[in-house]
């Protein structure tokens, strides 16, 4: 038993909607008797994926003794589910799949709107005429869910969220038809970042990865964070960095 964070599900308000299970990368959460709740402990990484997913804010994180988490259990209880054996539910995988496949648009969460999943229109003007090349929403790493629709087959870009600011043709060059997600190496709680980055590889199939960072020393830690969960994701992708100066040019593009 370990001291660590896991989600807490609140059943008085759980009306088993069945919306946070798929956006649970490990199948951690089953809906059992009308409520949502936790297959085992050691499935739930604590990372929250799950979270703006609940339109009743019946999901939390706590603190709390629980056993730690079980990678190897985790891929033995996802194969069992996505071969229908007798480690998972057939029938509730099914109505997973079904909830996965719905529009972004299909629930309200009652918490944070900031949580909430959204494809954007890909060309759309603001209000000043010029055009925003924003796909999706959220764009933080701690907030985009690994199963969002818009991380589907996609060329993820992990941005350093500083280059928007310094580099000029951001919205052309970066968002246009790509994925993203932003992060700050230095201030961000990175800890949970590596395994964040390596559920959406799994879930995703993300066919390549773009690491877009400043030229000052403490970005390069997003390139670290993304190596490693490409070899935890066990994928073979392709993996490009660019550096982008304080002064808003592109100093350095180079695949690893």
């Amino acid at each position: 038993m370990v001291k660590r964070k896991i989600i807490r599900i609140n059943e008085a308000l759980c009306d088993g909607c069945a919306l946070c299970i798929p956006s649970c990368p490990e199948g951690a959460l089953q809906i059992i008797d009308g409520k949502a709740r936790l297959v085992r402990d050691s499935y739930c990484d604590g990372l929250g994926a799950c979270l703006g997913e609940c339109p009743q804010g019946a999901l939390s994180i706590t603190e709390m003794m629980v056993e730690d988490f079980d990678e190897l259990g985790v891929k033995n209880h996802m194969a069992g589910i996505s071969h229908g054996s007798s480690q998972g539910n057939p029938t509730l995988v099914k109505e997973s799949i079904k909830i996965r496949e719905r529009t972004p648009h299909a629930h309200q969460p009652a918490g944070c709107p900031s949580t909430r999943s959204m494809e954007l229109n890909s060309q759309h003007l603001t209000r000043t005429g010029t055009e925003s090349k924003l796909r999706q929403w959220p764009v933080q790493l701690q907030l985009v869910p690994p199963f969002a629709p818009y991380f589907a087959n996609a060329d993820l870009y992990l941005i350093a969220d500083c280059v928007p600011f310094a580099y000029p043709n951001f919205h052309d060059e970066f968002l246009d038809n790509h994925a993203i997600a932003v992060a700050c190496p230095k201030l961000d709680n990175t800890e949970p970042y590596v395994q964040k980055v390596t559920n959406i590889i799994k879930a995703s199939s993300i066919k390549s990865l773009t690491v877009v960072i400043m030229e000052v020393p403490c970005c390069s830690g997003l390139v670290h964070i993304t190596r490693e969960a490409i070899l935890q994701a066990g994928a073979d992708i392709p993996l490009e960095v660019i550096v982008v100066g304080i002064q808003g040019d592109i100093l350095k593009k180079s695949a690893i």
